[in-house]
């Protein structure tokens, strides 16, 4: 079966590793706060400027003034810092940020990403994704493996507009985690319940596939 939003969420936060500076991008990406591993000390920046952010509130915890980059009501651990989006964006472009994780329309083998514009749909424009996997050392997207219509979304070349260019280094889907390394996906982990020929069947681009593909453990 293929996983939730917040499985893929919480199979990226195993890539998280403490003392990173983590931007987290609109949508599944948000979730992944809710997941850090017991023990570890890691700092969420927003765009908006936060760097601190913490799990989303709980019901008595909700501050309407508290909001991330997706006008999310957030929480923040102690210590937390706001300021404005000059001093945000100083940080991501001058590479302080060590892991961007964020959502795609679509992925391909040479590391490009498309997440911003969909032709003939309504567009409210890039915000900071273009500075973001262009800022970081490391991008891990989150997406769903194949459009509603079964189209893969995982390709050789990327159809709609780029928002980045051989950045990507990651991607965990609603059917597995696969790794970009010399122009091809490799076949890292695959959803409980889902075969390899389900995987291989809804991924346009090249493929490598070991000859065992053990499970994602949650």
């Amino acid at each position: 079966m293929a996983l939730t939003r917040e499985q893929i969420a919480q199979r990226i936060a195993k890539e998280l590793r403490h003392g990173y500076y983590v931007n987290l991008g609109i949508g599944i990406p948000t979730l992944v706060a809710n997941y850090i591993p017991k023990g570890m000390d890691v700092l969420f920046q927003s765009e908006n400027g936060i760097l601190g952010m913490g799990e989303f509130p709980t019901e008595d915890q909700v501050d309407a003034d508290l909001i991330n980059a997706g006008k999310q009501t957030v929480t923040v651990v102690k210590g937390a810092a706001f300021f404005n989006s000059a001093d945000s964006f100083a940080m991501i472009r001058g590479g302080h940020v060590d892991l961007t994780v964020l959502g795609a329309f679509e992925v391909d083998q040479t590391g490009a990403l498309a997440s911003w514009m969909i032709p003939g749909k309504l567009v409210k424009g890039m915000g900071g994704a273009m500075d973001l996997v262009a800022g970081a050392s490391n991008i891990i997207v989150a997406m769903s493996h194949a459009s509603k219509d079964g189209a893969s979304k995982i390709l050789k070349k990327c159809s709609l507009p780029l928002t980045g260019v051989d950045c990507v280094k990651l991607v965990v889907t609603d059917l597995a985690v696969l790794k970009l390394e010399n122009g091809k996906f490799h076949l890292l982990e695959r959803a409980p319940g889902v075969s390899v020929e389900d995987i291989k069947r809804l991924t346009e681009a090249d493929l490598v596939i070991p000859t065992e593909v053990p499970e994602m453990i949650f």
